[in-house]
């Protein structure tokens, strides 16, 4: 079965959005993944379908309902649903390579999208979301999160990249930055290609790009190394 995506989203209509073209795209049109949206809205209470109300306990904003949003999610993942729940919060798991390749794996997966100040924490438990960041900063809604997360699962789903390998090298494969890159013109503006790069000895290449990548990833993200 092909990986599915299943989004829970007041904003449908931003879907498949930049997962409509290149590589996620071209893979969306033949079938290699799918993605559905389901309008948290079309579950809401009373003529105006309300989907939030004010935080108990007092505070500003407004939170999505856990009935409400209880409904959108059992719409989407009905009964016997394997796929893992996600919730993309700022207060969630980061969202790493790992998590990535551990999806990539898996048959899908089912991403609801807060809005508001949050979401009621009872449907966190009651429904078994996991809670999942892009990083330390707040968006105004989950949409533009799981369009990350989801580009980041796609391109690693067997078919979309050209050249498989081409993932193996990248930045945090095996824990560190990747290695930089260069091409035609062999001088531009005076700066020329490492020498090594073409000297034919792919030993000596894999050397370099090795410590280049040791080099970067020291002196940006030295978590990372701290983490190997």
């Amino acid at each position: 079965m092909p990986f599915r995506a299943s989004l829970v989203t007041l904003y449908p209509e931003m879907f498949p959005g930049p997962l409509g073209v290149s590589l996620a795209g071209k893979a969306l049109a033949r079938g290699d993944w799918s993605l559905d949206t389901t309008h948290i809205r079309e579950f809401g209470e009373g003529r105006h379908r309300m989907v939030d109300d004010t935080p108990s306990g007092g505070s500003a904003g407004m939170v999505l309902r856990a009935d409400v949003l209880a409904r959108a999610i059992d719409a989407a993942s009905p009964e016997g649903d394997t796929r893992p729940r996600l919730l993309m919060s700022p207060r969630g798991r980061p969202l790493d390579q790992r998590l990535v390749r551990e999806l990539a794996a898996g048959e899908g997966a089912v991403i609801v999208c807060g809005r508001f100040e949050g979401v009621d924490e009872r449907v966190i438990e009651g429904r078994g979301l996991t809670e999942v960041s892009i990083g330390d900063y707040v968006l105004s809604g989950g949409e533009m999160a799981a369009l990350v997360l989801l580009d980041a699962v796609v391109r690693l789903l067997p078919g979309v990249m050209g050249n498989a390998a081409s993932g193996e090298t990248e930045s945090f494969e095996g824990g560190l930055l990747e290695h930089p890159h260069y091409t035609r013109p062999a001088v531009w503006e005076g700066r020329e290609i490492p020498a090594v790069l073409s000297s034919g000895d792919h030993g000596a290449v894999e050397r370099w790009r090795r410590d280049q990548a040791e080099r970067l990833t020291a002196e940006r993200r030295p978590d990372l190394l701290r983490r190997r």
